[in-house]
């Protein structure tokens, strides 16, 4: 965990990268700047990829993922974690292992499906996360789609799914509301639900938006908020960067903006 008395907040996303710029250690990046914090990085694996779609994935050699771990903590440690995409169960082994004595909060997005179908998480990878990740996540934060696959449970609750989240060995569960009939977040932490209303905006520009979200969430538990006010921060930022997202970026659903600046206005004058 980051000493007392540093100046400039870290966060780490553990995560692959989206050559698109959209989603993974991009948006992280992205995020992480958004709510003030010094963002690192740990690539896991490396996609080919666009607003269209996954072409290709590269794994790194579990060898590489741990030299970057052990770098960034050796001089740099964080305030927080975050993963996203982890690809197998090789690559889960190694974090785990990295993680299992880190004091700090760690947020898992247990990113499984990207929202153009393709298969960010190995089948076989699946049961290493929930028993190898989940006892050591603070709180995890699926989508309705990722809740219900992890689950088993064929439900639009976000209660139960949260409940079953927790039951399967997480600190919390954080099921989001971008999908399904109800536009809410639903946290279950310390034996507490709440509900967070989320707004949806119609745009074609949502990929990204978990990965911002969670990486928010990250960046907020670091700044040092309780559980439940960064997840209605996160909320917020993961909103609004839809909201500016760039709709018409490539061919198919445009990535997020979280850093949305209109425009730089006019060059000084001489």
């Amino acid at each position: 965990m980051q000493p007392p008395g540093s100046s400039v907040v870290r966060a780490l996303t553990i995560a692959s990268s989206d050559s698109g710029g959209g989603a993974g250690i991009q948006a992280d990046l992205k995020a992480f700047a958004r709510c003030g914090v010094h963002g690192m990085s740990v690539i896991v694996a490396l996609t080919a990829q666009n607003t269209v779609g996954v072409s290709a994935i590269h794994p790194c050699p579990t060898d590489f993922v741990r030299a970057q771990l052990d770098a960034v903590f050796a001089d740099l440690p964080p305030a927080a974690v975050k993963t996203g995409m982890l690809l197998s169960e090789p690559i889960i082994a190694t974090v785990a292992a990295a993680l299992s004595d880190y004091p700090g909060p760690v947020v898992l997005d247990p990113v499984m499906i990207a929202s153009s179908g393709a298969q960010l998480l190995e089948p076989a990878a699946v049961e290493a996360l929930v028993g190898l990740l989940f006892p050591l996540a603070t709180v995890v934060t699926p989508n309705l789609m990722e809740a219900q696959a992890l689950t088993g449970l064929d439900t639009e609750d976000r209660s139960r799914l949260a409940e079953a989240l927790v039951a399967m060995g997480a600190g919390a569960a954080l099921v989001t509301g971008g999908h399904g009939s109800r536009p809410v977040d639903h946290l279950l932490a310390g034996g507490q639900h709440l509900e967070i209303p989320v707004v949806r905006h119609d745009r074609a520009a949502t990929h990204g938006a978990g990965c911002t979200h969670s990486a928010a969430l990250a960046a907020c538990l670091g700044r040092g908020d309780p559980l439940p006010v960064a997840a209605r921060r996160a909320a917020l930022v993961a909103g609004q960067a839809v909201e500016h997202g760039l709709a018409g970026l490539g061919g198919g659903d445009g990535p997020v903006d979280a850093l949305h600046v209109a425009s730089l206005g006019p060059p000084d004058a001489d």
